[in-house]
This record gives C-alpha cells, sequence and structure tokens, in this order.
C-alpha cells in the first residue's frame, strides 16, 4: 500500500447526500476476483449515459455531461469532496477499490458509514471528516476557482486551504500510524515474518508430525 504522508490535489466536488456503495461501484461489477479494473466503473450509474456490465469498452460509452467527474475541469482531481453519510449501504470492499483506483487520495465528508469508513483505511484512502459548515464552504470555493486544490498534511492533521487556513482533523493514532508508513493488514503482518518463521520451526520441532499431517491438507 502507498503512503500518504502530505498529499495536494484538485478537488472535485460531489454534491449529495447518502452516497451509497452501490452507487460508488454497483453490484454487476462486484463477479470480478481480482482487486483491479475497477477504476472505470466509479459512480458508473452517474458518469455514463447507458447501462454499464462487466466486459464492456468503456472508451466507447456515452459519457453523462453534466456529472461531475466528466467536467474537464475536474479532470485528474485526487480529492473528493462529499455530504454526508458517505459510503452507506451494503459493506463492499470494492469502494474504496473503485475510488483509489481512480486516482482519489482522499475523501472530505462530514460523516461516513462504519464498514466504509474502515475499509478505505484499510486500502489507503483517507477518509476526512469535517463540519458540515466548513465542508459547506469548501464546495462553495471549489465552485467559484476552476483548478481549486487542497494540501493535506497526515503528520500534522490538518486541510490546508487555498487561502492558508488550516482546518484540523482527527484520525486514530493507529490508523495514521499505518497511513503514513504503507501498511495494510498484510503489510503489518509481514514486518513480523521472521517471528512468524521461527514460531513455524519451533512448532515444527515440537511436533513433527504436522509436517505430514500439512502435506495432506494442500
Amino acid at each position: 500500500m502507498e503512503a500518504f504522508t502530505i498529499h495536494e490535489g484538485l478537488v472535485a466536488p460531489l454534491d449529495r447526500e447518502n452516497v451509497d456503495t452501490d452507487l460508488i461501484i454497483p453490484k454487476q461489477f462486484l463477479k470480478s476476483i481480482k482487486r483491479s479494473g475497477f477504476g472505470p466503473n466509479l459512480f458508473d450509474e452517474l458518469r455514463y449515459l447507458d447501462h454499464g456490465e462487466p466486459g464492456m469498452d468503456n472508451s466507447k460509452r456515452p459519457l453523462n455531461p453534466e456529472f461531475v467527474l466528466n467536467q474537464s475541469r475536474y479532470q485528474g482531481a485526487s480529492i473528493l469532496l462529499a455530504r454526508k453519510n458517505f459510503g452507506c449501504g451494503s459493506s463492499r470492499e470494492h469502494a474504496p477499490w473503485a475510488l483509489t483506483q481512480y486516482g482519489f487520495k482522499a475523501i472530505i465528508a462530514p460523516s461516513y458509514a462504519d464498514i466504509f469508513f474502515n475499509n478505505s483505511f484499510k486500502n489507503g484512502l483517507l477518509p476526512i471528516i469535517l463540519s458540515e459548515l466548513e465542508v459547506a464552504r469548501l464546495f462553495d470555493e471549489v465552485r467559484a476557482f476552476n483548478g481549486y486544490k487542497l494540501r493535506i498534511d497526515l503528520e500534522r492533521q490538518v486541510v490546508i486551504a487555498a487561502d492558508g487556513r488550516e482546518l484540523h482533523f482527527e484520525v486514530d493514532a493507529f490508523r495514521k500510524y499505518c497511513l503514513l508508513n504503507g501498511f495494510d493488514d498484510i503489510g503489518l503482518t509481514l514486518r513480523r515474518s521472521d517471528q512468524i518463521r521461527q514460531f513455524e520451526a519451533e512448532r515444527l520441532a515440537r511436533h513433527p508430525w504436522l509436517e505430514g499431517s500439512a502435506g495432506l491438507s494442500r
């Protein structure tokens, strides 16, 4: 997982509440057993004018010109600004996969659904909580200024606006540690790989018959 320290990026405003995970990545795209390739179908129902299915050539599909991510001023956005209760609905990990694979590094919203919030941290996506008043002001600024960017400093836990003001956000210390160092669950485990190998060797020395039973279980 890529480490998150300081990120400055273009902001895209998704001005709607209660964006659920089926809207983020529709259910028909969950058939894939891979963890890649979901970016082109992020917000599929909003992004395209036709019905999307796995395997379609998205480059030939008609785009919805009214959808924010299809507008030229927001191309290359890496910070998503959203309203309250973002990521509600079913507990699909594909939602943060689709967002990160599109290119988003962080989301700013007043609140999130719990499971989506947890899944985001595990997949290198930083979900920032700011007050509704702070978020509303950011929406106004994004609309008013073409090319509006924000700077996010995770170590200091601040969002730095274009005018230099700093918006503080809270983040769990362990989640912050994992993001700063680029550790997902597997990465955290692999840090103990020497201890794991030592444990396995000692266990096998004490119970040598396990080697045979392990072979039978394969």
